[in-house]
């Protein structure tokens, strides 16, 4: 029998809901992982909610409707949370289970950075010997639609690939909305992308993602702006201690 398409295999995601969108400083604020082990089927959902041990600015409560004082109140101290979450995704990556993470260089830096900052460890640690193989939505979608004009948020994507989306901005929500649009990128692009596994498909997303960000760079420069986008993917590196 011949193994299905890895868009119509078992995909797992991973989504966070932050204090802000400075991967070096803000905090995760709540976390979800979803995995489907086939297309249709009931996902698996789990669910963690932080209290950052900072406060909440309004702006990114007004995203994803957690304040500071319900974090205190029903959230949970973020290293055990960290601990748990690097754990599950351990064990996604030890299946070798596909995880897709939507602009993935920014929640996967934002939990290395956590752990780094609650643990004394990085992500890296907690895989071992194995590795995640990350599929990214927005990174996908950009290199196989690439003159499509318009934003490429998640809402974006989902009106595009004809993927539900209730409930935009909570975490398992999210994260379940990525993997579908996922599946429908692989079965729209399918003459381009079914020859290639899960591995080869992340390795060339990294090489895409590193052209997309030079582009990007490229066209604010143009615009006079000074603003950076790193090539790294799926995770940037850690910073340099400051001399």
């Amino acid at each position: 029998m011949e193994k299905p398409c890895w868009y119509e295999g078992p995909l797992a995601a991973f989504d966070t809901e932050t204090t802000g969108v400075d991967v070096e400083n803000d905090r995760i604020v709540s976390a979800a992982l979803v995995v489907q082990h086939q297309p249709g089927a009931p996902p698996a959902i789990r669910r963690w909610l932080v209290d950052p041990g900072v406060p909440v600015p309004a702006g990114a409560t007004e995203v994803h409707g957690l304040t500071w004082a319900y974090l205190q109140h029903h959230g949970r101290w973020p290293a055990p949370v960290m601990e748990e979450v690097a754990r599950a995704l351990a064990a996604v990556s030890a299946r070798g289970t596909p995880l897709v993470v939507m602009n993935a260089p920014f929640d996967l830096t934002l939990l290395d950075r956590e752990l780094r900052r609650h643990r004394s460890a990085p992500l890296a640690d907690y895989l071992g010997m194995s590795s995640l193989c990350v599929l990214d939505p927005r990174v996908l979608d950009k290199h196989l639609d690439r003159y499509r004009k318009g934003r490429r948020t998640l809402t974006d994507l989902c009106a595009l690939y004809g993927v539900e989306l209730s409930g935009a901005h909570e975490a398992a929500a999210d994260a379940l909305a990525a993997l579908e649009v996922v599946r429908a990128v692989g079965r729209r692009f399918a003459a381009r992308l079914g020859r290639l596994n899960a591995a080869e498909l992340h390795a060339r997303q990294a090489l895409w993602h590193a052209a997309q960000a030079r582009g990007l760079q490229a066209w604010f420069a143009t615009q006079g702006t000074q603003e950076v986008c790193d090539p790294a993917w799926p995770l940037r590196p850690e910073l340099p201690a400051a001399a």
